[in-house]
């Protein structure tokens, strides 16, 4: 059965979408922005600052429902510029170091906000 994850230590969702839901077996979260939770929007920072806002957003997400980094399974970053991947990369890394989740990383047209970077992630929580 699903049930929605919700947490105040990432920015809420502003829309119709929940934090992440899980089925008890697999979390899935939703795309996080370099939002905090006070509401400034880092979207003039360098990507570095942006990847690490997110990541942390994601990590909070995932904690909420007693998951951490080790438990992801897969990522998805959206870039809104694939020129970005080394930089974002390099701070990615500092979360996922040990044994890294399998991970797509791709360019698109435009995110939410204006912002340069959006994550993703699934985790298992058996």
């Amino acid at each position: 059965m699903k049930r929605v994850i919700e947490t105040d230590d990432a920015p809420a969702a502003v829309g119709a979408y929940s934090q992440a839901t899980t089925d008890g077996s697999l979390l899935f979260t939703a795309g996080q922005i370099p939002l905090t939770t006070d509401g400034e929007l880092l979207a003039d920072e360098p990507i570095e600052a942006q990847t690490e806002q997110a990541l942390d957003n994601l990590t909070s997400v995932l904690e909420a429902d007693g998951a951490t980094a080790e438990d992801v399974l897969k990522v998805t970053v959206f870039l809104d510029d694939i020129d970005d991947f080394g930089a974002m990369n390099e701070t990615y890394a500092d979360y996922f170091d040990d044994e890294p989740p399998a991970r797509s990383a791709l360019e698109v047209a435009a995110l939410p906000k204006g912002v340069g970077v959006e994550i993703e992630a699934v985790a298992t929580l058996e």
